[in-house]
């Protein structure tokens, strides 16, 4: 899913596109919004750069009103001529057929049987060169692939036999294109009405490097004689050319997104942001770069598109990131007005908001109450394909649920995380979607008191699935021992772990759900007594706890109102 696109109009993170001038850069020009308005991050780790020697990739489907899900399609054997019908990804609308592959290949979530995972997020770029005749959106066309290709080399070929093919009927993207071995980035946009193909460019992430991108193009000037590490379609200059989006002499000279995506303001603090606050955590020295991160100068030097970490990065690292609030940093939101009398850091949304005619905007961090699901890609070579694969899942914003283990052999999703139990329209204590946001929404109000009670839970959750990881793993090899009867067993064995950890997940939820609406019933704290709470009936035996507004809070009251509320 998609998008954090910028400009003009900010209705819950859903925009109307327009023509607008900014006093640092020519007209910019977006595309115009036709589905859900979604705000995706994706981070990304090479393989030498991990703790373990995987290869690492996240993603979040944020978007207000999306029901949260994990898809799966069964891997199978077509008959010659036989077509599939395609949907779009965001309003389900069917697009029409395309000539169905002889063989494809079991895809859950976004990652397949081969351990390929691609995500995406979408930056937008110039709204002319949406082709609304194409058939393939951003969605179906990452759903497709993954269906059809074993390697992130072998995708991106796979991507750009079917745009040119069928047509791109999408915005501008960004996609991550990863395997067991290595991960690209590619940035990818239309050509307009009625002209089929795209103009691309994919850079291969150093092993040794992270990596992100979150709604904004990210990839500037790029080698044109490294078809190892750098693949383009051969009219990204000349197309950029004719349009009038670059005008330099020497083709060395190009940047993608320069002529394709122009950043602005919004483009930096909203989206570079995001990246700028993954690469300063693990990288020295990054503070040069806020300047531009936070759009305060648009001149400054932009970011490098990937860096080398200061240490390796464990699976449970980049989870952790995808909870990050920018704390520690000049961009955290635990100190100001806006966190509330409890400190959460939560903005209610639209991004935007007016006082007496100046525009002024809240801060949009990686992790956000809008996620409709999160997921973590480890995608190891030294184990073999079926157990190599995971994709930690987990349905709502990162910071408020766990990660469950998703093995890519599995063929069964997990009741919690599937659309037959729930809808967007129809709550059931059966969907994990709908279990934790439940729970998000009893804690985001009183954030400071009750978040200690869900993070405990989420934190041993994730430390035991941590734990057992390698010991499931043994086992389900040894089941496989050669290819046949035992390799079945083990992916059994696997899809039945899948599906235990989400019920147990699930089942946790439901309990810290009951336990936060027992022991803070009405703005109160119950008092416990040996694990127990103790019943408080008609005022007799103990009396819960009034624990009002924090201290710092408190203060601020009285602050702002002076005597007023002074008793006499």
């Amino acid at each position: 899913m998609k998008r954090w696109m910028r400009k003009s109009l900010f209705i819950n993170d859903r925009f109307i596109y327009r023509k607008m001038k900014i006093k640092w850069i020519m007209t910019v020009v977006l595309a115009v919004c036709t589905g859900y308005g979604q705000a995706c991050t994706n981070l990304i780790v090479g393989k030498k750069a991990s703790a373990d020697g995987s290869v690492i990739v996240s993603y979040s489907a944020d978007d207000f009103g999306s029901f949260g899900y994990l898809r799966h399609w069964a891997a199978g054997k077509h008959a010659k001529g036989a077509t599939r019908p395609v949907y779009n990804w965001e309003n389900n609308n069917y697009a029409g057929e395309i000539e169905e592959a002889p063989e494809t290949y079991n895809v859950i979530g976004n990652m397949n049987e081969y351990q390929l995972t691609i995500t995406e997020t979408t930056f937008g770029g110039r709204a002319e060169l949406v082709d609304s005749t194409g058939l393939l959106d951003y969605g179906s066309l990452i759903y497709i692939t993954l269906q059809r290709a074993k390697t992130a080399k072998e995708a991106i070929g796979v991507m750009m036999e079917l745009i040119n093919k069928y047509g791109y009927n999408s915005e501008g993207e960004s996609f991550t294109i990863a395997d067991k071995n290595e991960a690209w980035v590619m940035d990818l946009i239309g050509k307009g009405t009625g002209r089929k193909g795209a103009v691309w460019v994919a850079v291969r992430v150093p092993d040794d490097c992270i990596c992100a991108h979150a709604n904004q193009s990210r990839i500037r000037r790029f080698p044109l004689r490294d078809k190892e590490n750098c693949l383009y379609s051969k009219d990204v200059i000349s197309f950029a050319r004719e349009k009038g989006y670059f005008k330099g002499k020497k083709d060395s000279d190009f940047s993608f997104a320069d002529a394709y995506a122009p950043a602005d303001f919004s483009a930096l603090r909203f989206c570079e942001a995001r990246v700028w606050s993954f690469f300063n955590r693990y990288v020295d020295g990054m503070e040069k770069y806020l300047p531009y991160a936070s759009g305060e100068n648009l001149q400054a030097e932009p970011m490098p598109l990937f860096v080398k970490p200061n240490r390796l990065l464990s699976v449970q690292d980049v989870k952790d990131m995808m909870r990050d609030h920018y704390e520690g940093t000049p961009l955290a939101l635990d100190n100001d007005p806006g966190m509330g009398p409890f400190e959460a850091p939560y903005r209610p949304t639209p991004l935007t908001w007016k006082v007496d005619g100046k525009t002024y905007f809240n801060e949009r961090p990686i992790s956000t109450q809008q996620s409709a699901f999160v997921m973590v890609a480890q995608m190891r070579s030294q184990l073999p394909d079926y157990v190599g694969g995971v994709l930690w899942f987990g349905c709502d914003d990162a910071n408020m649920m766990a990660f469950t283990p998703v093995y890519c052999c599995t063929d069964l999703v997990p009741e919690c995380y599937s659309d037959k139990v729930a809808d967007d329209l129809h709550f059931s204590f059966k969907s994990a979607f709908w279990v934790c946001n439940w729970v998000s929404s009893i804690v985001y109000p009183r954030y400071s008191q009750l978040f200690g009670e869900l993070k405990t839970v989420r934190d041993r959750l994730e430390t035991d699935y941590n734990t057992l990881q390698e010991k499931t793993e043994k086992e389900a090899m040894a089941l496989a021992g050669t290819e046949g009867e035992g390799m079945s067993a083990a992916r059994k064995y696997l899809t039945a772990y899948t599906n235990r950890t989400a019920a147990g997940m699930l089942y946790e939820w439901m309990e810290l759900g009951k336990r936060l609406m027992v022991k803070y019933i009405d703005g109160t704290v119950r008092p416990e007594r040996d694990g127990q709470y103790v019943r408080t009936p008609g005022g007799l035996g103990v009396p819960v706890e009034r624990p009002g507004y924090p201290e710092r809070y408190r203060r601020e009251i009285v602050k702002a109102t002076g005597d007023r509320f002074e008793v006499k």
